[in-house]
């Protein structure tokens, strides 16, 4: 009989009290008694520790490292995700809600699969719905110079494989590559990747989200785009090249 995977889902907060509860009990709906909820916070001066601290005294299931002080939320999610231990490792913003049946789909997806995004349905603060899909808003799909262009992988709808995180990890020291798009580029690099068509996620934007990519968000310059582009080529270069180093040589 097989046994069955292990979920950790992995979440960064940062002052996220308004929304928190929701995202929570949307997550620990679906998950069973085995898996675990991984949660770093970065020093927040809301309420957030407190609501923390409330739901981890009721359920065991929820992991709690506080008061990290890195001021970055790709080193915050990396605290979390090095403290990881199931199968499959799900990524969660403070924010949005998941829809009933996602852990079951894409749990399944991931028996084929390296990493799985599925598409998610745009919602404004109250959840009201603006756009049906974000992939048909953002032109999601795989490819390694699309994704460098445009970026697809949007952590809160991603799901892996542990061993996707053993090979992503450390991630690279700058800002110019978000975690989430580098997981998406090294499963390309190394193995399988689904986009899902199905929407298994409320994504409500607002005006404190961390970020507003292509939703009002601050415009780049385009120096200043052309030099994330090429970091993130040679990060790739030196990821493949550090890859290459470790392969073995032939026996004859």
């Amino acid at each position: 009989m097989e046994s069955k995977a292990k979920v950790t889902v992995c979440i960064a907060t940062y002052n996220g009290e308004k929304f928190l509860k929701d995202q929570l009990d949307s997550i620990l709906n679906q998950l069973t008694f085995d898996d675990e909820v991984i949660i770093s916070d970065d020093s927040s001066t809301d309420n957030t520790i407190q609501i923390l601290r409330y739901f981890a005294k009721k359920d065991n299931r929820i992991k709690l490292f506080l008061g990290q002080g890195f001021r970055d939320p790709i080193l915050n999610f990396q605290n979390a995700l090095i403290h990881a231990t199931g199968d499959y490792i799900y990524l969660s913003d403070q924010d949005d809600v998941w829809l009933d049946g996602k852990i079951e789909k894409i749990n399944s997806c991931l028996k084929q699969h390296d990493l799985v995004i599925h598409d998610s349905i745009v919602t404004d603060e109250s959840l009201n719905q603006m756009y049906p899909s974000f992939f048909e808003y953002f032109g999601s799909k795989k490819g390694i110079l699309k994704n460098i262009i445009k970026s697809s992988y949007y952590g809160s709808c991603m799901a892996f494989r542990k061993q996707l995180l053993t090979e992503a990890l450390p991630f690279p020291k700058t800002k110019e590559i978000g975690h989430d798009l580098w997981l998406g580029l090294v499963a390309e690099l190394t193995g399988s990747v689904l986009f899902l068509k199905e929407p298994y996620l409320l994504y409500r934007r607002h005006l404190d989200t961390f970020t507003m990519r292509g939703m009002g968000g601050k415009k780049r310059t385009i120096l200043q785009m052309a030099r994330g582009r090429i970091i993130m080529c040679f990060e790739i270069v030196k990821f493949l090249f550090k890859k290459l180093l470790k392969k073995p040589s032939k026996q004859y």
